[in-house]
């Protein structure tokens, strides 16, 4: 008698499923093996999503002669719940990929023709349009399989120290996992036999009404045993968080030396050197961060060669004038990312290119410090510089806009020290130019004219200039342009073109090195997001005022300009001297420089 359908919010394991889960735990008999399962499972998701997600391939008919309870009692009950799911997963995505490695060459390799022959490839790749219906749903069930699997293997890797693993949700779920167990390799077995009849029978296969039944069966038990699972985890990880939280919190705000808070943050046991001194080459223990004063470098694999350039002048710089406060890279990966061997590399080139410390591999930083430093630090992709002192007491959540804007000026890079400087600080070219280029500094001292000016559009550059110059004689002023470009995050392959085209048809000035244009935009973003992190209001702030100009033009390809003289920005002609006044003002009114962002007129 068929089962009737399932109520969209019954519960994964009902009233009557006590007796088969009784017999599906009598099965188990594990040996006591520990098994690291990840990295198995990042090779079975390879294979099978893909595979799946194309076109139908062919696995053999292993339930021919066995049960379910059979091939667990009989092949995998010396294996942990989750191994026995990973290793029934792996089966069929070895044959899987065996087909579809096959499908992918038999058209220009003669071996591979041949056994593509054996194993009916061309068939299977004729026939599976034919079979749309039949193949999505089985697609569908082994999806719902694997991402119900990688939910399973996370309530392994959680932390004992905090989590109650005899109190729900943790045990409650721990409980359900044979169940899972149970319904995935059942589903498997499902999926081998369909699959081969498939295609094994091409346009003639059809499927039973007793075996559609069974599909839609196993398929609303996956599909609710993930989401049982899913939310289950979700509510340990936020105890999880939580107490670690509140743990990590009250060592931020003071102790007695900063090792518990640093073991807490990169890795609390003492089996292994978690740290690799960029200096000496060699892995260390934390005792090396004991009672230092400590800048957490956190980034992921994509931080670039110019932001570790600046990174690398200050710590020089602060090591030798300054102190010695140490530098640790914190590299931040998501747990759920397959590591790969051109990541492995990237992290060891980083590395040993890095004269500070970093944590020696990404997988000692647990899931839970990663959730934790994205929440309380934001972190998102742009490194951010938490600043530590030798107590562990947290001084900045995030000094990498002041070092961009004053270097080694903001030492000791606290909270404190960035009001502090900014107290000082006016509307000037020097503060937006700081020591990028020596040129702009001189022209600074000589008190001439000059135009930062950027965009992407070389019509208007090109009108820009010419206008500027002619502005400028007509005055008898002495004119300084640069061209600044645009942020690089979109725009870096536009800049180096008009660049080009600015010094062959010799517009104005250009900065020489592209790292020059990726530091002016780096510190106009870090000035704005320091004064956003000090909590500062437009309305009382003219610097953020400004600021949010210029971010506003580089938002758009549009060319814009900042007019100054000597180190003064100016908007009006209120401070310039008599004989530029009526010229410049003039031309003011019709650029960018005021209020608009369209070419300016020519001046007749």
């Amino acid at each position: 008698m068929q089962k009737p359908p399932f109520k969209k919010d019954e519960p994964f394991i009902g009233s009557e499923d006590g007796v088969l889960l009784k017999q599906i735990q009598d099965t188990h008999a594990p040996d006591g093996s520990d098994f690291t399962v990840r990295p198995l499972l990042h090779i079975v998701d390879d294979i099978l999503n893909p595979v799946m997600s194309q076109d139908v391939g062919i696995i053999e008919d292993y339930n021919k002669q066995t049960g379910v309870h059979a091939m667990i009692e009989c092949y995998l009950s010396i294996y942990p719940w989750e191994a026995k799911l990973l290793l029934s997963l792996a089966a069929l995505a070895l044959n899987h990929g065996e087909i579809w490695l096959l499908a992918e060459v038999y058209s220009s390799n003669q071996l591979a023709a041949s056994l593509a022959i054996l194993k009916q490839v061309p068939e299977i790749m004729e026939n599976s349009f034919y079979h749309k219906r039949q193949h999505d749903a089985l697609t569908n069930l082994v999806k719902s399989i694997i991402d119900m699997t990688w939910c399973i293997i996370q309530f392994k890797e959680l932390p004992s120290d905090y989590i109650t693993k005899d109190e729900p949700p943790f045990s409650t779920a721990v409980a359900a996992i044979p169940f899972a167990v149970y319904w995935s390799i059942r589903s498997i077995l499902l999926s081998a036999t369909e699959i081969t009849r498939l295609t094994s029978t091409g346009d003639e296969y059809y499927m039973p009404s007793a075996q559609e039944a069974e599909l839609s069966l196993v398929a609303n038990k996956i599909s609710r045993g993930h989401d049982y699972f899913k939310q289950e985890l979700s509510k340990c990880l936020d105890r999880i968080d939580e107490k670690f939280r509140r743990e990590v919190e009250t060592m931020l705000c003071g102790q007695v030396d900063n090792m518990d808070l640093l073991k807490r943050l990169i890795y609390r046991k003492d089996d292994i050197l978690p740290l690799f001194d960029g200096r000496t080459k060699r892995t260390v223990t934390l005792d090396v961060l004991k009672s230092k004063d400590v800048l957490l470098l956190i980034s992921d694999l994509h931080i670039s060669q110019d932001e570790l350039s600046i990174l690398e002048q200050i710590y020089y710089e602060t090591e030798y004038s300054k102190g010695s406060p140490a530098m640790v890279w914190m590299l931040i990966v998501d747990p759920s990312v397959r590591w790969t061997e051109s990541m492995q590399r990237r992290l060891q080139n980083l590395q040993v290119e890095m004269p500070w410390y970093s944590v020696y591999r990404p997988s000692l930083i647990d899931p839970v410090v990663i959730r934790f430093v994205k929440e309380r630090w934001h972190f998102r992709n742009k490194h951010i510089v938490v600043v530590l002192d030798s107590k562990g007491r947290e001084l900045n959540p995030n000094a990498r806009h002041m070092m961009y804007i004053w270097g080694t000026v903001a030492f000791p890079f606290t909270r404190k020290r960035e009001e502090e400087l900014w107290k000082g600080e006016q509307w000037t070219l020097e503060l937006l130019v700081d020591g990028i280029d020596p040129k702009l500094i001189n022209w600074m001292r000589e008190g001439k004219h000059m135009f930062l000016y950027g965009g992407l559009d070389i019509d208007w550059i090109r009108k820009f200039t010419a206008t500027a110059n002619k502005v400028a004689r007509d005055a008898n002023i002495s004119l300084e342009m640069v061209y600044v470009g645009k942020s690089l995050d979109s725009g870096r392959k536009k800049v180096e073109e008009i660049m080009q085209i600015i010094n062959m048809e010799k517009l104005s000035s250009c900065w020489p090195d592209m790292a020059m244009i990726w530091f002016f935009w780096a510190r106009v973003e870090s000035m704005l997001l320091s004064k956003i992190q000090l909590e500062k209001r437009d309305d009382e702030d003219p610097v953020l005022q400004e600021l949010k100009k210029i971010r506003d033009y580089d938002k758009n390809d549009v060319g814009w300009a900042i007019l100054a003289k000597g180190s003064t920005l100016m908007e009006s002609s209120d401070s310039w001297e008599p004989k530029a006044d009526a010229a410049f003002k003039i031309f003011v009114d019709k650029s960018p420089v005021s209020s608009s962002s369209q070419p300016p007129a020519d001046s007749e």
